[in-house]
């Protein structure tokens, strides 16, 4: 099993820095100083703190998803939330989430099923935000005629999503009794599994019964992207971009759309492909689009490892050994004699 995930983990580094040298090859030593001189680092102050709160708005989206089940102290739930960021990282493609999932079940004792339902809900989140932000900023920039195809398909996927989210709180007795009925006497196991994955799914998608509750996670959603966009605004700012407000919205909608499969270690070169393509459509240079990329690429990083960095001294681990005692761990539950999955508390 470990050798898979490292042979994955080295594919996907392979083309980031495919990517990564694609991206640099054509930037010069003289172009490198020529923005040094007209780097505005008073800009990258707010940056800084705008990245900082972004990250703290996640976090605390997080824990208010939580909250029903289990009560997390406000500066835990941060440091724990960056410190799964910090799996996406380092491990390719969607393992990262399952690296995350495995993290928040040991160190906070929950279910995995109901932190699965709870990365199900970020998502959908997300995805409710970013379409605020793309209907906001659609009467000031047309996107192109990709991105459009590509908004509605999330848009049609989010409100899927939501509505089968909702019949599956409304439906959830009845769910269970027709499982009772189809599967109890011929497959009592697989009955056991559908049972607990139903219950604990439902309850970490709870926050979706309560419009205080949902008001709330939505308002720390739009905050925490609202956050992430005044990073990308400064940051415009402190390289001299002079680019309408409405730029710093578009990079990062189109970057959030190309980056939703995750195929590098920290989208390591797909991230700087998505934004130096984005800068394009507003006449950018290839050099400073590339360079600007970088630089928003390291300052998303600099919040998650400060938070985590705070989380692993606490924890007395190294990410190496998170990492590799959930590339270890990535089964849901236990199985017991009859096929089934069990909770831990079982055992």
């Amino acid at each position: 099993m470990t050798s898979f995930w490292k042979k994955k983990q080295f594919w996907g580094t392979l083309i980031a820095l495919v990517l990564l040298a694609y991206c640099l090859k054509d930037i010069t030593i003289e172009e490198l100083k020529l923005l040094g001189t007209r780097l505005n680092f008073y800009y990258v102050i707010p940056a800084t703190v705008s990245g900082f709160l972004y990250m703290l708005f996640k976090g605390l989206r997080w824990r208010a998803m939580v909250s029903r089940q289990k009560k997390i102290p406000f500066w835990r739930a941060i440091t724990l939330y960056s410190t799964g960021q910090i799996l996406g990282i380092v491990m390719p493609a969607l393992t990262g989430q399952v690296g995350r999932l495995v993290l928040f079940s040991r160190k906070e004792g929950l279910k995995k099923t109901f932190v699965f339902s709870t990365i199900i809900l970020e998502v959908l989140f997300d995805a409710i935000s970013l379409i605020v932000f793309m209907l906001i900023t659609s009467f000031a920039f047309v996107f192109p005629s990709e991105y459009r195809y590509m908004s509605t398909v999330v848009s049609g996927v989010t409100v899927g999503a939501l509505i089968c989210l909702y019949l599956m709180l409304h439906y959830q007795e009845g769910a269970e009794n027709f499982g009772r009925k189809c599967l109890r006497n011929r497959w009592p196991g697989a009955y056991i599994t559908v049972k607990k994955f139903i219950r604990s799914f439902t309850k970490g998608i709870e926050v979706l019964r309560s419009s205080q509750h949902m008001a709330g996670t939505m308002a720390l959603s739009l905050l925490s992207w609202g956050a992430h966009m005044m990073v990308v605004w400064y940051l415009m700012k402190a390289f001299g971009l002079e680019l309408p407000f409405a730029a710093a919205a578009v990079v990062m909608i189109i970057n959030t759309i190309v980056l939703m499969v995750p195929i590098t270690p920290g989208n390591a070169g797909t991230f700087e492909v998505a934004v130096s393509t984005s800068l394009a459509a507003f006449s950018v240079g290839r050099s400073d689009a590339v360079l600007f990329a970088l630089a928003l690429h390291i300052m998303d990083f600099v919040p998650i490892f400060v938070y985590s960095f705070y989380f692993l001294r606490i924890e007395r681990q190294s990410v190496m050994d998170i990492k590799e005692e959930h590339e270890e761990d990535m089964v849901p539950d236990y199985i017991d004699e009859e096929g089934g999955f069990i909770g831990e508390e079982r055992l």
